[in-house]
C-alpha cells in the first residue's frame, strides 16, 4: 500500500483532527482517489513527520486523524545554499526540484545580465509561489521533513555581497582548483551557478572580487542546470552525505 507525504502548513498535535489544504484536498480526493481510512503521512517543516490516517474525503475538503509524531530527518549534514542564475522554460524548475532532492538548505533565484527572462513585479511574486510548491513536491517526494528556504529573486550583485561565514565557491572549467581538494566550513558552502549564457566578463570580476573561489567539475562546459546538481552531487559525495 502506497502512503503518500503531504505538506501541511500548520501546526501538527497528535490525536487531533486537522482539515488539509485545498491543494491537498484535491490531490488526496481526485488524483490520488483515496478513500475513507488509508494511511498518510505529515510534515510541517518542523523537522518531524507525523502519522495519520483520512477520517473523511470530499472532492473538496480532506480531514485527517494524527496519530503519532515521528522524529525523522533525512537532511544533510553539509549545508548548501544555491544561488542559481534564472534561466528559461523547464531548466529553472529542474534545476530546484533536483536541488531540493539532493539536500540543498536554501536557494535564491539569481537575476544575472544574461538572464533571458524580463517579468514584471507581480509576474515574480507568481513566480516565487509557483518555486515553493515544486519545492514542497520535491520535499514531499524525497522524503524531507525541513522545507528548504526560498528567497526573493536576487540580482547577483547584492546576493554576492551578503555576509557568510559559508565557503563562497562557483564554476569555471579552467579552473585549478577541485571540489575534492576543498577545506569545508562548518557553515558549508554557498554555490553560485550562472545562467544559460554565463557570466558576463563583469560579473566574473565581482564575483572574483566578492570572494568566490573557482572549482572545475571536469574540462567540459556544463549546462546551467547541470552544472547546479552535478556541483552538489559532487559536494554531498564528498563532504556530504552521499
Amino acid at each position: 500500500m502506497r502512503i503518500p507525504r503531504i505538506f501541511h502548513p500548520d501546526i501538527l498535535k497528535v490525536d487531533t483532527i486537522c482539515s488539509l489544504t485545498d491543494d491537498a484536498s484535491n490531490h488526496i480526493a481526485n488524483v490520488l482517489r483515496l478513500t475513507q481510512g488509508h494511511p498518510i503521512v505529515l510534515f510541517n517543516g518542523d523537522g518531524n513527520e507525523y502519522s495519520a490516517e483520512l477520517t473523511s474525503v470530499k472532492k473538496r475538503a480532506v480531514t485527517v486523524t494524527i496519530d503519532a509524531k515521528l522524529q525523522l530527518s533525512v537532511e544533510s549534514s553539509l549545508s548548501v545554499h544555491l544561488g542559481q542564475g534564472v534561466s528559461r522554460g523547464d531548466r529553472m524548475d529542474f534545476a530546484i526540484q533536483k536541488a531540493v532532492e539532493l539536500g540543498v538548505e536554501e536557494i535564491t533565484p539569481l537575476i544575472t545580465e544574461r538572464c533571458g527572462v524580463k517579468l514584471s513585479q507581480e509576474r515574480w511574486a507568481k513566480k516565487h509561489q509557483q518555486w515553493q510548491k515544486l519545492i514542497i513536491a520535491a520535499c514531499e517526494q524525497c522524503g524531507r521533513n525541513i522545507v528548504p528556504i526560498l528567497h526573493p529573486c536576487t540580482p547577483i550583485a547584492r546576493w554576492v555581497q551578503q555576509p557568510t561565514n559559508q565557503l563562497r565557491l562557483t564554476l569555471h572549467p579552467k579552473s585549478d582548483h577541485r571540489l575534492r581538494d576543498l577545506s569545508i566550513p562548518p557553515k558549508g558552502v554557498r554555490l553560485l551557478i550562472g545562467p544559460e549564457g554565463g557570466f558576463s566578463d563583469n560579473e566574473v570580476y565581482m564575483n572574483e572580487e566578492a570572494g568566490f573561489k573557482t572549482v572545475q567539475m571536469g574540462p567540459r562546459i556544463l549546462r546551467t542546470e547541470t552544472a547546479a546538481l552535478a556541483a552538489i552531487a559532487a559536494l554531498q559525495a564528498t563532504h556530504g552525505d552521499l
